[in-house]
């Protein structure tokens, strides 16, 4: 993973913060109610509205997938891990044939770069562009690309992934996002997962 370029100090120490926070949040949800049952309470994603790579007169939100499972990516052109990661999010996409709803959030990049990179790696999913202080990115917690989050219906965090995903992870994260959702049949047998 590649820790976000130029971030100034008072910006690093409140991601920290956030960091911090953020897992102290997913440690005691993941410790559930001490017998090793299901977790009480998933933390839940923040929401954002984000300028749409490419149509600056357009928005991303998390809030437009309502009532939907969301995969959130964080990456940028110029992580070294994201070259690798962002195909394979790519392809998985397409292969579910858009039934997983991915955002992709582009952190801390210029636009050139970012808009070509994401046309390389056959991107088709809407990206966002969270420019310095790269607000949403610091209130999920990441301070090193790429991180990837697997959102339920109800936008609760199920599943975060530090460093490039893997086709296997996607599917697995997907399968637990997909657990108590109506749609979750078809969405899981696009990644050829039993939504369990």
């Amino acid at each position: 993973m590649q820790r976000l370029r130029g971030m100034s100090r008072v910006v690093k120490i409140s991601g920290v913060a956030a960091a911090l926070l953020v897992a102290a949040i997913v440690a005691t949800s993941l410790a559930g109610n001490g017998g090793g049952g299901a977790p009480r309470t998933l933390p839940a994603a923040r929401n954002f509205a984000l300028r749409e790579l490419g149509h600056p007169g357009r928005k991303v939100t998390l809030a437009a997938f309502a009532g939907r499972p969301v995969i959130v990516n964080f990456f940028a052109s110029w992580c070294t891990p994201c070259k690798l990661e962002t195909p394979t999010l790519a392809r998985f996409y397409r292969e579910s044939g858009g039934r997983t709803a991915v955002i992709g959030v582009d952190s801390n990049d210029e636009t050139g770069p970012a808009l070509r990179f994401v046309h390389s790696a056959g991107v088709r999913y809407p990206v966002g562009v969270d420019p310095l202080p790269a607000a949403t990115t610091i209130s999920y917690g990441v301070l090193a690309l790429p991180q990837t989050f697997f959102l339920n219906a109800r936008h609760r965090i199920v599943k975060r992934i530090f460093g490039a995903v893997t086709m296997k992870e996607l599917s697995a994260g997907v399968a637990l996002m997909d657990k108590g959702w109506p749609g979750a049949s078809s969405a899981a047998s696009a990644t050829g997962q039993d939504p369990g």
